[in-house]
């Protein structure tokens, strides 16, 4: 038998029939995500078309993106618009019987984070959701993407036409110092392919330094492939991943538990399969980085300097990196401890977590905020855990703000924003122009990184910061 990758054992055993004409093919869909930001598109349209949802046990609504940091009340959301989105999701899901993990539900997070933390999200499934970031389920070892527009007719059919896309390898060896983090090897290997560099692809991670990582920082490294490009990131299921699932709400129990895993163990690439890119990064040498411009491309080591646009000979790319630099107010050369922040955010689906609050709570220990900081929880269960360990104190102590679970500052769309020309440390996702609000500056790295940012009011090394701690 030709050997199979991941991804491709994965299609074939949801794949229904093939379109010989587009090359198509039409896959069944375990799990549906739905969110507030754009769900009432897809019940829109099944309604208008008078078609029902085939199958709501495998669909799970979740109010992240208009959720407050502030309340979990609906009625203290000041946008009437959010408030609505809210509403429509909690009614939709109501009337179709859809699982619905409304605000004031203990379960209810970021839909990226309460997939893997309900046990929803599982290897082998095809798991989809209009949200781009639904790449981060592949952590768990799921194909799962974004899909837009098309949720609608995956709540009418439990079926998605899709065609195959080219696949990618992305191996990194060697061991990571301490302090470099997922966040960091992430944002090394989408600098390393470019921001459009694995267009039309799917991600497999592997290597060493990938299976060495725990669940969450997994998710983490998934989340961030959209941001090379591709469309879907995947890890190779393995004891870890059982481990993490085992117990959990919505994972399989008892004789079914022991079945599906028979299932999973096969899931990772077979020895000689081929893939249509492969790509090598060594986790040795590897800094804590820190994106500068508007993609998380244009990233570079805590230890660099602003690129200057002069020394690059392609027209366009010259021209991108001067639009770069003054919208986010650089000069070529400046270093990058030397670029003072206004604000701190630590959250979101790529850096919610409880690990990560942990490790940016060890960081922050003992310390007084420079600068305003923001936290807000991957979900109500992390939030509970963290206050539980006591991390909420610690955080409360040295100035920062303890918020709710949600999306909050990453997407900019909630209440909470960064003010026009205003520079945020930002553990999300995202560096877009006007991303986290109208002239935002925004740049991304570790929940440590940011935790350093947020102590000394500047981008800083969170190495030297920490040279003198025991607890490091």
């Amino acid at each position: 038998m030709t050997p199979r990758t991941i991804v491709d054992k994965i299609w074939k055993d949801h794949e229904i029939l093939v379109d010989p004409a587009s090359e198509e093919s039409l896959l069944y869909v375990d799990n549906l995500f739905l969110t507030d930001s754009s769900s009432f598109h897809a019940f829109d349209q099944l309604e208008k078309e008078g078609f029902t949802v085939r199958r709501p046990k495998q669909i799970f609504g979740v109010p992240d993106h208009f959720a407050s940091s502030m309340s979990r009340k609906v009625l203290d959301i000041t946008d009437p618009d959010r408030a609505a989105r809210i509403g429509d999701l909690e009614r939709y899901c109501k009337k179709w019987g859809i699982y619905h993990f409304g605000l004031e539900d203990p379960r209810m997070g970021i839909t990226h984070v309460v997939g893997p933390e309900q046990g929803i999200t599982q290897p082998g499934k095809i798991v989809l959701c209009g949200d781009s970031h639904t790449s981060t389920h592949g952590g768990l070892g799921a194909l799962a993407f974004g899909i837009g527009g098309q949720s609608g007719h995956v709540l009418a059919t439990q079926c998605l036409w899709q065609k195959k896309l080219k696949q990618m390898r992305v191996t990194v060896a060697g061991k990571r110092q301490p302090l470099i983090t997922a966040k960091d090897i992430v944002l090394s290997i989408v600098s390393t392919i470019g921001a459009g560099g694995a267009f039309g692809h799917t991600i497999e991670y592997a290597g060493e330094t990938i299976t060495s990582l725990s669940v969450e920082e997994r998710l983490t490294v998934c989340n961030m492939t959209i941001e090379a490009g591709g469309r879907a990131g995947i890890i190779a299921p393995d004891q870890t991943t059982f481990d993490y699932l085992n117990g959990r709400e919505f994972a399989p129990k008892g004789m079914t538990w022991n079945k599906v895993l028979e299932y999973w163990k096969g899931l990772p690439t077979d020895p000689g399969a081929v893939f249509d890119t492969e790509i090598t990064l060594d986790a040795e040498n590897l800094e804590p980085m820190v994106s500068w411009g508007n993609t998380a491309e244009e990233t570079l080591p805590i230890s660099g300097f602003i690129p200057d646009p002069k020394v690059v000979e392609d027209a366009d790319r010259r021209d991108s990196l001067i639009r770069a630099l003054d919208y986010m107010g650089l000069n070529p050369g400046m270093k990058m401890i030397d670029i003072e922040i206004d604000q701190v955010f630590i959250g979101s689906c790529t850096n919610g977590r409880l690990e990560d609050l942990r490790a940016a709570a060890q960081i922050v220990k003992g310390y007084q905020a420079a600068v305003p900081a923001l936290i807000t929880p991957g979900s109500n269960l992390v939030r509970a855990a963290a206050e539980a360990e006591g991390l909420d104190q610690i955080f409360k102590d040295a100035g920062f703000k303890w918020g709710e679970a949600g999306c909050s500052m990453c997407v900019g769309m909630n209440g909470d924003v960064v003010g026009a020309n205003k520079r945020c440390a930002s553990t999300s996702n995202r560096n877009f122009v006007g991303r986290q609000g109208a002239g935002s500056r925004t740049h991304l790295l570790s929940p440590v990184m940011a935790a350093a940012a947020a102590i000394t009011g500047r981008l800083t090394d969170v190495r030297e910061l920490t040279k003198n701690m025991e607890c490091i």
